[in-house]
């Protein structure tokens, strides 16, 4: 049973800033990328790492994520020995309680770490958009020594203040950390990964455990405590696409992203194959009269009108005369005769009549509809 390595995945956020998108689904089970979930990206990583032994811990709306996860078959984490497990909050006989940080999901899930007896332990998050080896990071992680390894990249400076900023010799270590200052010293910013050697990281979740002021949080608690105590902290900087997909706003851009053919994350690159599960659907069928440019169009869609610039998920159709701009439509969307939609994502099962006209300004952010937003829309009009 022991594992040089074990993954735990925080998938428990509540993604309030995405408004609608997570009103019924935890934050990682939302759609993303015309046939994927934004859990979809960490898992194949965890795959393509060789990271087989992963702890998923779940709190907010975790229905559909539970069920999308699974037994882990796509991402081949199906497996009798190891493979991947969901960690919910659960109450023993001493008692039980949500996670109330980062940090604290993980002390609650100790036990579930031990019967692996790893050296080390992965914490990453659910709900960002890119591709990485981990195994990249454990190589630097073990050749400088280090007792934590965070990988961190460089953030415009005006998003600086929205991160954990990181300040390092020109080694890579760490010698401070200021989580979301209001003023940052520089961009380097923490992507929420981190390798920690697992006896340490331990010792410091059971001490901040008994802390009644603390936030038991990664950034907040458990980094600042660990340099405060002369640990070896090393930063790892990663080059590639990274997006934190945190609001409206930055999930309709990570989409749009993928139309962008210079893009360093590829939906196709057969080397490092995002895996998720297959809707079976028929192929798409465009019709001759139709017109689609630089668009996503997944299995399933029957498109009769015009498609520019948007991403279509399984099954959407799209009727005659309607135009789709810069949108975002979920699986089994219905777009009506001479509708139109610019800027707009569009949530699953959701039907957009005949005739109808919405249009998001470019200085808004992107509109997002369900069905019932929609009724409620066309009752005040």
């Amino acid at each position: 049973m022991k594992k040089e390595c074990v993954g735990m995945l925080l998938a428990g956020g509540e993604g309030k800033r995405l408004g609608l998108l997570t009103k019924k689904l935890a934050k990682p089970a939302v759609h993303f990328g015309g046939k994927y979930r934004i859990i979809d990206f960490t898992l194949s990583n965890c795959t393509h790492s060789g990271i087989h032994t992963v702890g998923v811990l779940t709190q907010y709306s975790p229905f559909e994520l539970n069920k999308h996860i699974g037994i882990g078959k796509p991402w081949d984490l199906d497996r009798q020995y190891d493979g991947v497990s969901i960690l919910s909050p659960y109450t023993a006989k001493e008692g039980g309680s949500w996670y109330s940080g980062t940090a604290d999901a993980i002390y609650k899930n100790i036990h579930f770490i031990e019967q692996y007896d790893p050296e080390y332990v992965l914490v990453i998050s659910g709900d960002h958009i890119y591709q990485m080896n981990y195994q990249n990071l454990l190589y630097q992680h073990k050749a400088t020594g280090a007792d934590a390894t965070i990988s961190v990249m460089e953030v415009p400076w005006a998003e600086a203040s929205r991160f954990g900023i990181l300040n390092t010799t020109d080694t890579m270590q760490i010698y401070e950390f200021d989580e979301k200052p209001q003023n940052p010293k520089s961009n380097l910013a923490s992507m929420g990964i981190y390798i920690f050697n697992w006896k340490t990281l331990k010792s410091y979740l059971i001490e901040d455990n008994k802390k009644i002021d603390s936030a038991h949080d990664f950034g907040k608690d458990i980094i600042p405590a660990m340099l405060q105590n002369e640990q070896k902290l090393f930063a790892y900087r990663f080059e590639g696409y990274w997006k934190d997909v945190g609001t409206v706003q930055s999930y309709w851009e990570a989409n749009m992203d993928l139309l962008e053919e210079d893009l360093s994350l590829s939906l196709n690159n057969k080397n490092w194959r995002t895996f998720s599960h297959d809707t079976n659907y028929p192929p798409q069928f465009i019709e001759s009269h139709a017109v689609v440019t630089h668009s996503l169009i997944n299995s399933g869609c029957w498109i009769s009108g015009s498609v520019h610039h948007s991403v279509l998920f399984t099954n959407v159709s799209v009727d005659d005369g309607a135009s789709i701009k810069y949108s975002i439509l979920h699986p089994n969307v219905k777009i009506g005769k001479n509708a139109t939609l610019e800027r707009a994502i569009v949530m699953e099962n959701t039907e957009i009549p005949e005739g109808l006209h919405i249009t998001s300004p470019s200085d808004h952010e992107p509109l997002v509809i369900d069905q019932n937003s929609l009724e409620l829309m066309m009752s005040k009009s």
